[in-house]
């Protein structure tokens, strides 16, 4: 759904410096990726992290590059044996297949299993070339443009999402798209990073769906919705 104007003035940059210094006290910095990491690297492996643990994504991207010599061996691979390496990440069978369609995908357009080509590309071609790959949405090209490239870029993620929905930062009932959108056109590039990664922490340890620890929240003065929750007593 469209963002309705009072939306449209949301965040103040203040609010931004305030939340993010709030979060950054209670979890601590949150350190950058530093070793170089391919692009493709970074496409399968936030592929590989939907709907499961860090763990869990890293065991199965680890076992997918150990077994395989490169990615042009996986897309020539059985999907049975895909299947059978990221196993540990949950959802193996959508996964894989999923997988291997993109890297047939990626080979057929380009005659190489690669996507090094992107790596200088602007953000708008590299958002425009991912995205025509089979099951690759917003979310997923948003975090390789983020954590794979280093390129400011803000990933809204369910966690994300709840919590910025509860700031009053976007309107409730928006899509994670429209916030993904109106977030990406206000929140000052350096601090996307490490504000995303508290968000997340913070939406898994706090702000959580059910039942919310809100008396606990450290951003609660600057919340919509923690703000109409009763205080507990002392």
């Amino acid at each position: 759904m469209p963002l309705d104007a009072g939306a449209a003035l949301r965040p103040k940059l203040r609010e931004v410096r305030e939340v993010h210094h709030r979060l950054r006290r209670l979890y601590g910095p949150r350190p950058r990726r530093r070793e170089r990491q391919e692009v493709l690297d970074a496409l399968i492996a936030t592929l590989l992290s939907q709907h499961t643990s860090d763990a869990n994504s890293a065991r199965a991207f680890a076992s997918l590059k150990a077994r395989f010599s490169d990615w042009d061996a996986v897309r020539r691979a059985p999907v049975g044996a895909i299947r059978s390496c990221i196993r540990s990440g949950g959802l193996a069978a959508v996964k894989a297949p999923r997988i291997r369609a993109i890297l047939r995908e990626i080979h057929a357009e380009r005659g190489e299993t690669s996507l090094e080509h992107l790596r200088s590309a602007s953000a708008e071609r590299i958002k425009e070339t991912l995205s025509r790959l089979p099951g690759v949405g917003p979310k997923t090209v948003a975090c390789v443009l983020l954590f794979g490239l280093g390129r400011p870029d803000f990933p809204v993620d369910t966690h994300v999402h709840r919590v910025v929905r509860r700031l009053g930062w976007v309107p409730p009932k928006s899509s994670a798209e429209a916030a993904y959108r109106h977030l990406n056109a206000r929140l000052p590039g350096e601090r996307m990073h490490e504000l995303h990664v508290l968000m997340v922490n913070h939406g898994r340890q706090l702000c959580r769906a059910r039942v919310p620890r809100c008396t606990e929240c450290p951003i609660r003065a600057a919340c919509d919705a923690g703000s109409m929750r009763p205080r507990a007593r002392a």
